[in-house]
Formats: structure tokens, C-alpha cells, sequence
């Protein structure tokens, strides 16, 4: 069997190891092996999330530079950050919400999530062979929430069927298991929202 190889990154408090957790889950549930690891840092206060999550046989849970098939990216600048991990014409899933880091704010900087997705698209058909961007602030409108931009992304990549095996069906299955019951019906909108 072959190993789909997934890089999730973002910063602290966007959900990115929760997304990485449901997916390793639904992916266990299927009876699929799965390794899985995060380099969290100064997740709380804002700073890089990076989970690697592997699907399939596999010995190590750490992605080798060019060899993820897919980069989800909760940040525009952390996906770019992210894309020495991408293996040629994989695919990326981003947010075009930009998150300035508080080094960025405190230096005036003019930083903007358009440069990031710009330098994105100009890949597209390259070391980028599909590109999804998500209108995060429209997501987030049309949902009434702002704490579920992490399984917006997730369902596009469920739905996309970029995540292996695993489907739409089996995170809201995995969510179940892993998230409060108020949270349920919030989350499986999200998760339905975009389509690719």
C-alpha cells in the first residue's frame, strides 16, 4: 500500500494539530497505519505549527523535503513556508487569511495574505500541480463562527479526496469521538463548506 504524506501547518490557536489528530484518527478507524508528529514551538503565542501525518506503511513520522503529496496551510505565509516539504505537482490547500506574527507587528510590517497567495498561484502547474484557495473570511461569515477555519480546510481536502482513504464521512466520524456534542453540528457544516 502506498504512504500519502501530509504536511498541516499554521500557527497557535488555528486547530491545525486538532485537524491532524482527526484525520490520524479516521484514518486508524479504517485500519490504515498512520505516524504523526508536530513541531509546535511558540504555538501559543501565535508562533509556527508544523504536523506531519503519515498514512500508510511507513517507519518514521517526519516528511523528507520534497515528498509531501499534500500541504494543507491554515496561514498564506506558512504554506509558503511549508513548500520545500511539497513533493513536485502536489497538492496545497490554503487560507488566504493572513495572520501577522507579533515579530511582524511590532515592526510596522505591511505584511498581507495577497503576496503569499500571488507567489502561490504563480506555482500552480509547476512544483504546484492544484491549488485550492479557500475565501476564509467568507467561510467564516457564511458559518457564524470564527473558530472553524480549521475544518473548512479539512472537509476540502476530505472532499477533494486528498487525504487517502479517508473521506468526508469518516472525520465527521473521528469529530464525534474527539469533540464536545454542542460542537458537532457546527464542525460537520464546516467540513461540508468548501468544495474542490
Amino acid at each position: 500500500m502506498s504512504t500519502t504524506n501530509i504536511i498541516l501547518c499554521g500557527v497557535g490557536g488555528q486547530g491545525t494539530v486538532l485537524a491532524s489528530k482527526l484525520t490520524a484518527a479516521a484514518s486508524m478507524a479504517k485500519g490504515l497505519e498512520v505516524r504523526s508528529a508536530e513541531t509546535i514551538g511558540m504555538a501559543q503565542r501565535g508562533g509556527s505549527v508544523l504536523s506531519y501525518l503519515r498514512i500508510g506503511s511507513c517507519s518514521s513520522p517526519l516528511i523528507k523535503s520534497g515528498c509531501a503529496d499534500l500541504v494543507i496551510g491554515f496561514e498564506p505565509a506558512e504554506t509558503v513556508r511549508a513548500l520545500s516539504y511539497l513533493k513536485q505537482g502536489g497538492t496545497v490547500i490554503t487560507s488566504d487569511r493572513a495572520m501577522m506574527p507579533v515579530t511582524a507587528a511590532l515592526q510596522g510590517s505591511d505584511y498581507e495574505g495577497s503576496k503569499m497567495t500571488d507567489f502561490l498561484k504563480s506555482l500552480e502547474g509547476g512544483l504546484i500541480g492544484k491549488l485550492v484557495i479557500v475565501n476564509t473570511d467568507q467561510a467564516l461569515a457564511d458559518l457564524d463562527s470564527a473558530k472553524v477555519m480549521n475544518m473548512v480546510l479539512l472537509g476540502a481536502a476530505a472532499r477533494g479526496g486528498y487525504l487517502g482513504q479517508v473521506g468526508i464521512e469518516d472525520i465527521k466520524e473521528a469529530l464525534v469521538k474527539k469533540v464536545k456534542p454542542q460542537f458537532h453540528e457546527l464542525n460537520f457544516k464546516a467540513l461540508e463548506y468548501a468544495s474542490v
